[in-house]
């Protein structure tokens, strides 16, 4: 995720002519939130923007993509005095590469109250942190009759074939990969080298989330590493899985929602990022797409918090990414998910 200075300035160069005859909005009257569509977009519309936004007078409009090009969007338009995005939702990943950039506005209480709700592990100073979830073992009871409790697992020889990963989620893929093989969170040497063998062994990449949840269902693969949120929404939807937490410390996926510096109206967008802190919005979430509140009053039913929810042991044992090394290390660890072992 790491771009050069000459894609940077060029972009940003590009867009700031693009951005300067943009008109100011009246503060409180709209926003623009740039986000995925799909349910995400949709549970926004339906338990944010509508119930919560629309009487305060604020209309919410939807600027919809996919990660990349939003990050590089908001990169590009920070030379811009206006920038075409009030809210931006993004991945932890981005959150770090976005915040040592200066891309966003600071988040305090005194903008944000509902700041002061949010579990002190995810608090960050330039975004809210909105739902998480952490990388799991899923694997098909009927075909893996002895549960993995490990990351390691799927690199055990009598699965030979019937591992699959997501294209999509290499840098994750990678990290788990790594934990697998002992090493660190700054530097996956050992799981590259583990990636390297398990290539041997016939392991199979597709293209997308979905796709590997076709895999899945066909019984094509029995064994993948995924958010444990995918396999509630997978397992909900029919396909056979089951989730084991892995001993060696799950890696934790947030997604969050901050501010562009230019945005056009930082009143009502600071309204906004308090209502996505909203309990009974962030339980809907959960109902829906199986990720966790990051809110202390937010109270999710006891069948669904089972099913989707860490224990206190396995959530002290967490493996945040080191977003710095992440960040130093996106085009050599995307050169070998894509030169050396998908190759």
């Amino acid at each position: 995720m790491t771009l050069s200075r000459r894609t940077i300035v060029a972009g940003g160069a590009a867009l700031a002519l693009s951005g300067r005859g943009l008109p100011a909005r009246a503060e409180g009257a709209s926003v623009v939130v740039g986000t995925w569509g799909g349910d995400y977009g949709a549970l926004l519309q339906q338990n944010i923007d509508q119930p919560l936004l629309k009487p305060q007078g604020i209309e919410v409009s939807q600027d919809v993509a996919n990660n990349d090009p939003r990050r590089t969007k908001l990169i590009a338009e920070r030379a811009s005095r206006r920038g075409s995005m009030d809210v931006a939702c993004i991945n932890d990943i981005d959150s770090y590469i976005l915040g040592q950039l200066g891309v966003l506005e600071p988040v305090q209480e005194s903008a944000v109250p509902r700041l002061s709700e949010v579990l002190p592990i995810f608090r960050k100073p330039g975004t809210i942190p909105h739902i998480y979830s952490a990388m799991v073992v899923l694997y098909n009871p009927a075909k893996v009759t002895t549960p993995p409790t490990r990351y390691a697992d799927l690199f055990d020889s009598k699965y030979k074939g019937r591992v699959g990963y997501s294209d999509i989620l290499y840098s994750y893929n990678l990290a788990g990969a790594n934990l697998a093989a002992g090493g660190p969170m700054g530097d996956f040497a050992k799981g590259k080298t583990a990636l390297l063998d398990l290539k041997q062994r016939d392991v199979k990449v597709y293209p997308s989330n979905e796709a590997l949840a076709a895999a899945l269902k066909s019984e094509e693969v029995w064994l993948t590493t995924m958010w444990l949120a995918r396999g509630f929404m997978w397992k909900s939807a029919g396909i056979p899985v089951e989730a084991a937490i892995p001993e060696e410390g799950a890696i934790p996926i947030l997604f969050e929602a901050g501010i562009p510096k230019n945005s056009r109206a930082k009143d009502a967008a600071f309204k906004y990022l308090s209502a996505m802190l909203d309990p009974a919005a962030q339980v809907a979430f959960a109902a829906k797409m199986g990720y966790l509140p990051t809110v202390r009053d937010a109270r999710l039913p006891p069948d669904l918090a089972r099913q989707i929810s860490l224990t206190e042991a396995q959530a002290a044992r967490l493996n945040p990414l080191d977003y710095a090394y992440m960040q130093a290390q996106q085009g050599a660890n995307l050169d070998f998910w894509n030169k050396e072992f998908k190759a």
